[in-house]
């Protein structure tokens, strides 16, 4: 009488059942096994795949729906999902551009044109040093380890920044148009904003559609003042 020995699933070896003995003498009842069992393997890899790439769609398409957003960028001590393909999301996002219309327009509005304006003026006599730019994500100039609080800032502006020599972030400057405080959350946008500066040590100013020039110029004056230059 033939034994054999097989090992189970808890690591088991004991003897095999009838059946295992009965595939074993019938070599072709074995491969259908054998088949249906890759096929069912296969079909379940295919299968959290296409979870996964679900998954990625969906990460991509609520990141960039969101009010103001540009591009996701790496935060300090959190890694991205490297099981995720990069390929497969830049394939998705090519064909989604393909199909699209583009336009340009301006980075700025005639109001923060007008104070980009006094403020380059105003600077260069106060500071040679220091430079203004426009509309800057904030996730281009802050960092927090904390993944939830730098994705409520990753995607949000500043529309004008003070900067030094070294490209260093010193002033955001918020121009307050007529109509900004009409929104429903801009209030609280604006706080989030201004938190997250503070705690990076960044200054925040606002300036209003009726400031003057020379109102302009004595902020900064007050700014650059306050940094010691």
């Amino acid at each position: 009488m033939r034994v054999c020995f097989s090992l189970n699933y808890y690591g088991y070896i004991g003897p095999m059942q009838p059946d295992a003995l009965t595939l074993l003498d019938n070599p072709l009842m074995l491969l259908i096994v054998m088949a249906v069992g890759a096929a069912i393997g296969i079909g379940v890899d295919r299968l959290v795949e296409g979870q996964k790439r679900a998954e990625r769609r969906a990460y991509w398409k609520g990141r960039n729906t969101r009010p103001g957003s540009k591009k996701v960028v790496s935060i300090i001590g959190a890694k991205p999902d490297r099981a995720a393909p990069e390929v497969d999301l830049a394939a998705d996002q090519l064909r989604h551009v393909m199909r699209a219309k583009f336009t340009a327009r301006p980075l700025l509005n005639k109001g923060e044109q007008r104070l980009l304006t006094v403020l380059d003026k105003a600077l260069a006599e106060g500071s040679p040093g220091w430079r203004a730019m426009g509309q800057v994500s904030l996730g281009e100039i802050l960092a927090s380890t904390d993944k939830d609080a730098y994705f409520a800032v990753n995607s949000k502006r500043v529309d004008l920044l003070i900067v030094d020599a070294e490209c260093k972030p010193l002033h955001a400057v918020e121009f307050q148009g007529k109509g900004h405080h009409t929104g429903e959350n801009t209030a609280a946008r604006d706080a989030v904003k201004r938190e997250a500066l503070r705690r990076a040590g960044i200054g925040y100013v606002e300036v209003v559609s009726g400031d003057t020039p020379a109102e302009v110029r004595e902020m900064v004056r007050k700014l650059v003042g306050r940094v010691g230059v």
